[in-house]
C-alpha cells in the first residue's frame, strides 16, 4: 500500500482509541432520527428502462458527485468551496447522489460540509471518510449521511460485517470499496450489495483504467456497482457504463470544473450494459439493493 492509506487509517484508529463517548448513547440518538434518504435505490432510478430503451441496457449511468476540497496526492483542489453552492450545482447537472469528504486532517472536509451539501441539494449523501470504529458509523448517521463508506483494504472481515450490520440497523446504506479481485471476493462473501471498485492502485497510487472493467466481470447480478477514481469525462463514463457499472463516483474532474453542472451532465445518459454482468434478476431490472 502507498504511504497515504496506512497513515490515514492509523490516524483514524488513534482517534477512535481516544474517543471516550458511549456508543450506546450514540446508537440511541441515531435510532431516533427520521428515515435516511435511499442512496443505493437512487442510483438505479436514473433513466429506468422504458419500452424504447435498448434491450441490452437496464437504465442510464448515475453520477455520484463529490464535494472535495483537497487530497493527499493532488493537494488543493477547491479549498475555498462553498459546499451548499457546489451541491446545488451538482444537483442542477443531474447528480443522483452526493459524496462528501468529512476527513479534516487529510482532505480538509468536515461534518459541516456534509450537512450543508445535503440540505442544499435534497439528494442522498455518502459520508466519504475512513470508517474504523462503530462510532464512525453512528457519526455518519448523526451528521445526516444516508450512506457510509467501508474500505476493504482498511478493515478486517469481522469489522466489515459488524459495521455493515450496524449501518443497516440505523438505516444507512453501506458502500464497500474494493481495489482488486481478492478484496472484491471478500466483499461479496460478506453479502454486500452496494460495491465500489476504485481504479486507483494501492501500491503505486496511480489510476489503472482497466481495473474497473476487469473486475466488472466478477460482479454478480443483484449487486449495485459503482466505479470510482480516474473518471474524467464522457469517454470514461461510456466505457464504464458499457462494462455494466450502475454509477460512477467522480470528484476531482467535477469539483475543479469551471461549470460543475455541465461537467456532471456530460457524464450522464449512458445506457448501462448487462452483457458481462447478466443475471436473471438484473435482466428483469429487479436488483436487490438492500445493505
Amino acid at each position: 500500500m502507498p504511504a497515504f492509506l496506512p497513515d490515514i487509517v492509523a490516524a483514524h484508529r488513534r482517534a477512535a482509541a481516544d474517543d471516550r463517548r458511549d456508543v450506546d448513547v450514540l446508537l440511541a440518538r441515531a435510532l431516533e432520527l427520521p428515515p435516511a434518504r435511499p442512496f443505493a435505490e437512487a442510483l438505479l432510478e436514473e433513466g429506468r428502462r422504458t419500452a424504447d430503451m435498448p434491450s441490452s441496457s437496464l437504465h442510464d449511468l448515475a453520477v455520484i458527485a463529490e464535494v472535495k476540497r483537497r487530497s493527499p496526492s493532488k493537494g488543493a483542489l477547491a479549498p475555498d468551496l462553498d459546499p451548499a453552492d457546489v451541491a446545488r450545482e451538482y444537483a442542477r447537472g443531474g447528480a443522483s447522489c452526493l459524496s462528501v469528504l468529512t476527513d479534516e486532517e487529510f482532505f480538509g472536509g468536515g461534518a459541516a460540509d456534509l450537512e450543508a451539501a445535503r440540505e442544499a441539494s435534497g439528494l442522498p449523501v455518502l459520508r466519504k471518510d475512513f470508517t474504523v470504529a462503530p462510532a464512525d458509523v453512528l457519526d455518519a448517521r448523526l451528521m445526516g449521511a444516508d450512506a457510509v463508506l467501508l474500505i476493504v483494504a482498511a478493515l478486517s472481515d469481522e469489522e466489515l460485517a459488524s459495521f455493515h450490520e450496524l449501518a443497516g440497523r440505523v438505516g444507512l446504506d453501506a458502500l464497500v470499496e474494493a481495489h482488486d479481485e481478492a478484496e472484491l471476493e471478500r466483499a461479496l462473501a460478506l453479502g454486500f450489495r452496494l460495491i465500489g471498485v476504485n481504479q486507483r492502485d494501492l501500491e503505486t497510487f496511480e489510476v489503472d483504467p482497466s481495473r474497473a472493467e476487469r473486475l466488472a466481470t466478477r460482479i454478480p447480478a443483484g449487486v449495485v456497482a459503482v466505479a470510482e477514481s480516474g473518471i474524467h469525462g464522457p469517454d470514461d463514463a461510456r466505457r464504464l457504463a458499457e462494462a455494466g457499472y450502475d454509477a460512477v463516483l467522480v470528484g476531482e474532474s467535477v469539483v475543479t470544473s469551471g461549470d460543475r453542472a455541465a461537467a456532471v451532465r456530460a457524464l450522464r445518459g449512458r445506457p448501462v450494459g448487462v452483457g458481462r454482468r447478466a443475471g436473471s434478476d438484473r435482466a428483469s431490472g429487479t436488483a436487490n439493493v438492500e445493505g
